[in-house]
């Protein structure tokens, strides 16, 4: 397959602030790609460096072989974009808001006609399509975003969090739509996500991207079948004592975060006796115990020893005390 989007060595800084440092990967044709990572790794700021919203620092990028700071209409023609925040007109009809994005893509009326009824009947809104937006549940309004974002007949398509926010089902149902466009359209996807579950079900390849910098990039599965095994999670008020503990060789790595072990290793449900036992011995406490299969987040642990959850809190605190310091 040939390469829709390349990367190489991209870099934003704001001031002081690296925000994305230095990251590198290629997309093929057709290929849903995610980038997943917390708040304030870097993703947003990605897709505006790609969509030419923002011009990068250093390093380079182009769209289906338009670089993005050379030729920036070439690239906005070839991409569609659905935002984080809403940017629908709340005030018109869902047909409306599809001939208004038209015109500004300079597409003729017969043109702007036919894809708007298209799209609206792939997203399932065409019997919505003279209802005001501002009636429309927030499942609706972004399928109504995607569909604008396709309008144009782009062939690369950005999804900034497109699910956030929704409800399981609403989420379950886009996953759907996004699956689709990739399959039956062939058009290439990146998104961005904090969502496991959406990373791992919906993309064919996942970047982990955390304090500006690609971690790890791979399939879903290849990424988890790193972690070797099954995971073992052990929730205890001590430790430090769990980890000094357990050295057996089929024990194939050890993290500690947030009061809990996390332990990989192979046949879990035939060393758990083994475990508890051993643990029981040494008077360790044990508050819960658990197995489960490798997810993208103990891969997210395994490579930065946090959970995203941890890193968004780390996230924050140092924002809070990067605008306290650029004050004074």
């Amino acid at each position: 397959m040939t390469v829709a989007i390349h990367v190489e060595n991209l870099t934003k800084r704001f001031n002081d602030l690296v925000a994305v440092d230095g990251i590198s990967f290629d997309i093929e044709h057709g290929e849903i790609f995610g980038l997943l990572g917390p708040n304030g790794a870097g993703k947003t700021t990605t897709l505006s460096m790609l969509s030419t919203i923002l011009k990068p620092t250093s390093g380079s990028a182009a769209i289906n072989g338009i670089d993005i700071e050379h030729d920036e209409d070439g690239v906005r023609k070839s991409i569609g974009i659905v935002f984080q925040d809403q940017s629908l007109d709340e005030e018109l009809t869902a047909w409306e808001n599809m001939d208004f994005h038209g015109r500004l893509y300079r597409l003729a009326a017969e043109v702007r006609k036919q894809r708007t009824s298209e799209l609206l009947q792939l997203v399932e809104l065409e019997e919505r399509k003279n209802d005001i937006v501002k009636t429309f549940s927030g499942g609706m309004r972004r399928r109504l975003e995607i569909a604008r974002g396709l309008l144009h007949h782009p062939s690369v398509l950005f999804l900034d969090e497109p699910t956030l926010g929704l409800d399981p089902q609403t989420r379950n149902h886009l996953w759907q739509y996004i699956a689709t466009l990739a399959r039956e359209k062939g058009i290439t996807i990146i998104l961005t996500t904090h969502n496991m579950e959406e990373a791992d079900r919906l993309c064919n390849r996942v970047a982990i991207i955390d304090h500006g910098r690609i971690i790890a990039l791979d399939t879903p599965t290849n990424l988890k079948d790193g972690i070797g095994g099954d995971v073992v999670s052990i929730r205890t008020p001590n430790p430090e004592a769990i980890v000094a503990s357990l050295n057996e060789p089929w024990v194939l790595r050890k993290e500690q975060h947030n009061g809990e072990v996390t332990i990989s290793l192979q046949n879990a449900e035939h060393r758990i006796s083994t475990i508890v036992t051993a643990l029981n011995q040494r008077q360790i406490p044990i508050e819960s115990i658990s197995i489960h299969k490798p997810t993208l987040e103990d891969v997210f642990l395994s490579f930065t020893g946090k959970t995203i959850r941890e890193q968004e809190a780390d996230h924050k605190m140092n924002m809070r005390t990067y605008q306290r310091m650029m004050r004074h």
